[in-house]
């Protein structure tokens, strides 16, 4: 990558970073402050681990998706994933810079570019059928509650939303081959490798041809998106809220669902809050908790992001250094 390229990256990343906290800071830091408080500091670190846990599911997934020699460690998958999903959590724009910085990783890592952006597109395809997966439980669990007068109002919205999702998933596993050109000429912008394209496909092809690879990139997703909702129910039980698992699983489906469709905006700011404000009092749960759910994974998203882009940035800027 060229010199001025990875300055206007990294300068980039800290005023998207800046950006970022303030907007945060502009619509509650210190209720997100107050409500990780409330968890006292045991049960914050036992949030943040968790989550730690998800990321190496995700990086599991990811690896999955990569089978071949040299074999990368999955360790090092589950930090490109867990510094992309913290530029996706606290960045403006943030599900493009995500993967951008995610893919980047990797690549800088050693892992062959075709390999990378093939499995990218083959984790990514699974993470959103798990998701879909996920999604119908949620709405086969709750079925009861909204066919109720009490979701009257919220029916068309949570259908209607996850409509838009199951389209967008087949939209997109039906066109992969033009979602995965694109991405190669964007890279191609900031990356040296002069990756073909028809390399990447054929990485593609093969990579499908492992079906077991496949179904355990499957599985692993659909292992995080299972493990976010079991955090989500432990962070009720430690603020005081008495709740069956299996509505905060089906809460977390619905939420999960509602917050794909604002990926411009970071870390859905606000469609969040309004989400949990909504939809949360359906499986009786009170606003005023569902908003301090929402607040509690705002303040581990924050803590866990900004360490992991520090990290990034340090080691980002040791190769600009030393001209890599």
């Amino acid at each position: 990558m060229k010199f001025w390229s990875r300055v206007g990256i990294l300068a980039a990343t800290v005023l998207g970073l800046a950006i970022a906290v303030w907007t945060i800071g502009d619509v509650g830091l210190k209720d997100i402050v107050q409500t990780a408080q409330r968890m006292g500091p045991g049960g914050f670190l036992a949030i943040c681990a968790w989550s730690l846990v998800t990321s190496w599911l995700l990086g599991g997934a990811w690896h999955a998706a990569a089978p071949g020699e040299p074999e990368p460690p999955v360790l090092l998958f589950a930090w490109a994933r867990l510094v992309r999903d913290a530029v996706s959590n606290l960045l403006p724009f943030s599900e493009l810079g995500g993967i951008y910085i995610g893919v980047r990783t990797l690549t800088r890592a050693g892992v062959a570019p075709p390999r990378v952006y093939a499995s990218f597109v083959v984790d990514l395809t699974t993470e959103m059928a798990s998701q879909l997966v996920y999604t119908l439980f949620s709405l086969l669990a709750m079925a009861p509650l909204l066919m109720g007068a009490g979701a009257a109002g919220l029916r068309p919205a949570i259908i209607g939303g996850t409509a838009v999702m199951v389209a967008c998933i087949f939209l997109f596993m039906r066109m992969q081959k033009v979602v995965l050109a694109l991405a190669v000429r964007i890279a191609a912008k900031f990356l040296p490798e002069t990756t073909v394209i028809g390399e990447v496909q054929a990485e593609l092809t093969r990579i499908y041809a492992q079906r077991g690879r496949v179904i355990a990139a499957f599985l692993f997703n659909l292992a995080a998106w299972t493990a976010s909702g079991v955090s989500a129910w432990f962070v009720l039980e430690l603020m005081g809220s008495d709740i069956a698992l299996w509505k905060v699983l089906s809460l977390e489906g619905v939420i999960f669902a509602l917050r794909s469709m604002a990926f411009v905006i970071p870390g859905a700011i606000g469609v969040q809050e309004a989400a949990y404000v909504l939809v949360a009092p359906l499986f009786g749960l009170a606003p005023e908790a569902a908003l301090a759910l929402s607040l509690a994974k705002r303040a581990r998203d924050l803590v866990i992001g900004a360490l992991a882009l520090l990290v990034w940035q340090i080691n980002e800027s040791r190769g600009l250094m030393a001209g890599r």
